[in-house]
């Protein structure tokens, strides 16, 4: 769903808490891509229905194992979210568990509420973490923090998983869509600009140490010849909120 410039992907299975099926994956995927290509969407929300966040992978659909088509979708949509090139919001309640942490770290900003709960549990059903996961799940962390985690499945709170960087903002239930609301008007008050090459930047920084050559070319030139730094000069000179005009 995208309402002024705001998309929403709701991991919509409230009776199991939002566990995600293989065909929840598939459709992840899908619907990333299309939301991706809209250079209309500004800033990407990931929630879960109904009061929690997502339960993890559905177990009753692991009994063949994570390889093939299952790992092929999962890995598609994850790597989607954390590639999609605008802004993105976890917002997170209750359960957040298994794959439901590996979704959470896929965003930029992650935010929850006083109830949320957080567990990285593969060694509870004797599964090997796939390797992006494990991979985000240490640059978010770090490596000690990611060992705790996986090592002993343990299900942590809120103000552990604070402290752990698995969120960044912690908010009372009543106030979590108001803090998810002033973020997003933050954001959309920014330079896309900004936010797109800041995010291809930070994400080559993340695998090589570095912003390429390439990279810093490609972005260089652009807030000049789109009329982004004019526009936000005069804005600043002229005491107004800026209308920036670049878009993906």
């Amino acid at each position: 769903m995208v309402v002024d410039a705001v998309a929403t992907l709701t991991l919509n299975r409230p009776e199991k808490r939002n566990s995600v099926t293989h065909e929840m994956w598939r459709a992840i995927g899908d619907a990333l891509e299309d939301l991706a290509s809209d250079p209309n969407v500004r800033v990407l929300v990931v929630r879960g229905a109904a009061g929690h966040f997502c339960a993890g992978a559905d177990i009753t659909g692991l009994g063949d194992g994570v390889d093939g088509d299952y790992a092929r979708d999962n890995w598609r949509a994850e790597e989607l979210l954390t590639n999609f090139p605008a802004p993105t919001i976890a917002v997170i309640r209750g359960n957040c568990i298994g794959g439901g942490v590996s979704v959470a770290l896929t965003c930029d900003i992650r935010v929850a509420d006083t109830t949320a709960t957080f567990g990285i549990t593969p060694a509870k059903l004797g599964i090997v973490y796939p390797t992006n996961s494990l991979e985000r799940a240490v640059r978010a962390l770090g490596a000690s923090n990611a060992k705790r985690l996986l090592y002993t499945g343990d299900i942590v709170d809120v103000e552990m998983a604070n402290r752990l960087g698995v969120v960044h903002e912690t908010h009372a239930p009543d106030d979590l869509e108001a803090r998810v609301e002033g973020l997003v008007s933050t954001l959309l008050s920014r330079s896309a600009l900004t936010q797109a090459a800041t995010k291809a930047m930070i994400a080559e920084i993340m695998l090589t140490g570095l912003v390429s050559e390439a990279t810093r070319a490609a972005w260089a030139s652009v807030p000049k010849t789109s009329g982004e730094l004019d526009e936000g000069i005069a804005a600043f000179t002229e005491k107004r909120k800026p209308t920036f005009p670049w878009r993906r």
